[in-house]
């Protein structure tokens, strides 16, 4: 009996050149942007330098590293989390760049702080108020005595935090930057009207909710230069509340959007928890796709690539198995988006791109939960 042979995957789509500006890519693979809390002291050692490294020689083509602090003293609630303030950190950072560089790779620190998830007396200061635009949870109910937070002089020391970490980024030869704008996180929380519930110009309506982040867009982009590419990963889900919308309709999401492109943003990452599931009803574009189709901006899709389960499923014990990437070849063939991040199959596998690729799918080292514990 004669066995059939399965076609090969045209995988020429996900390794075409891309370029934003002066940053070109090798291809449309991204590491996507994973917290691992392997910097003790929040200074990222010559481990981490290798663990990117090894990314980027593997044929990744824009790495995103994982949450960085800037230097807000809510920004943080974990010690081993690395910071992008503080000399040490940041030689730490220059040694990172470095080493990517050196294997032909491109890399963008993702600035953050995680505002409403921090809690009361988390390093790596202590005495530091939970900072939040109302007070709120992600629930929507007060945290305990954190309350709102309506002085602007605050908000301009958070601006001030994320430019700051922006221009060091830039003198450390970064290929930009990635301003974490999802998740329930802290910038996050002022475009969501859950936990939004400001009366003064950083609250009420959707675009009054969209000025914090648009302000900490100009902040960035004046601390570096007109073309070093800024990224705004965005995402309608939160944790604990996975039905969450930023916006319940194209026109709502286009509304939001718009004072964030003016602002400056040069590339928009949309996050989903399985980049195949449709946004909206009545098209089968996901949420990076709606985003290019409303902003004409490059865009970053992610969500389960090459596996069958959503990361979440990882912390609940569940290993996901392989799967084929015949319908993310197809929707990249289509421009519905640009990129790709790639996180747990990377995590398992530094050389995934370079495999995939070559059409050694079977090589790929499959993900378990035991690749969470190193850097591989």
């Amino acid at each position: 009996m004669t066995v059939p042979t399965r076609t090969a995957v045209d995988t020429a789509p996900l390794f075409r050149p891309f370029a934003v500006g002066p940053l070109h890519l090798p291809n449309r693979v991204v590491m996507a942007p994973m917290t691992r809390q392997f910097s003790p002291g929040g200074v990222p050692g010559e481990d981490v330098a290798g663990y990117y490294a090894r990314r980027a020689a593997g044929g990744v083509g824009l790495i995103v590293t994982e949450g960085t602090y800037v230097g807000h003293p809510s920004a943080g609630e974990s010690a081993d989390v690395p910071r992008f303030h503080g000399e040490d950190a940041l030689a730490g950072w220059a040694r990172v760049v470095d080493s990517v560089h050196a294997e032909g790779g491109r890399i963008v620190p993702q600035l953050w702080h995680v505002g409403a998830s921090r809690k009361p007396g988390a390093p790596p200061v202590p005495e530091a108020p939970v900072f939040t635009p109302s007070g709120l949870d992600l629930t929507g109910a007060p945290i305990g005595e954190a309350g709102p937070v309506p002085a602007t002089t605050d908000l301009d020391a958070v601006v001030a935090a994320f430019a700051e970490a922006a221009a060091n980024a830039r003198r450390l030869g970064f290929d930009g930057v990635e301003l974490h704008g999802a998740h329930g996180y802290l910038l996050d929380t002022f475009l969501w009207e859950v936990t939004n519930r400001r009366t003064d110009g950083y609250g009420g309506s959707a675009v009054a909710r969209t000025r914090l982040v648009a302000e900490v867009v100009a902040a960035v982009r004046a601390a570096t230069a007109p073309d070093f590419p800024v990224v705004l990963r965005l995402s309608q889900w939160k944790p604990g509340a996975y039905d969450a919308k930023l916006a319940g309709t194209p026109q709502e999401l286009e509304v939001l959007l718009a004072p964030l492109v003016d602002a400056g943003v040069d590339v928009f990452h949309g996050s989903t928890r399985r980049y195949w599931e449709p946004e909206f009803e009545g098209s089968d574009l996901n949420f990076a796709g709606w985003i290019k189709k409303l902003t004409g901006r490059p865009v970053i899709s992610v969500g389960s690539v090459g596996l069958d389960g959503e990361f979440l499923g990882t912390f609940a014990g569940r290993d996901p198995s392989p799967t084929g990437i015949d319908g993310l070849l197809e929707r990249l063939g289509a421009d519905e988006f640009d990129l790709i991040a790639v996180g747990r199959a990377l995590l398992a596998d530094p050389e995934w791109a370079r495999k995939v690729e070559k059409g050694d799918v079977a090589g790929v080292t499959p993900f378990t939960r035991d690749a969470l514990t190193t850097l591989v």
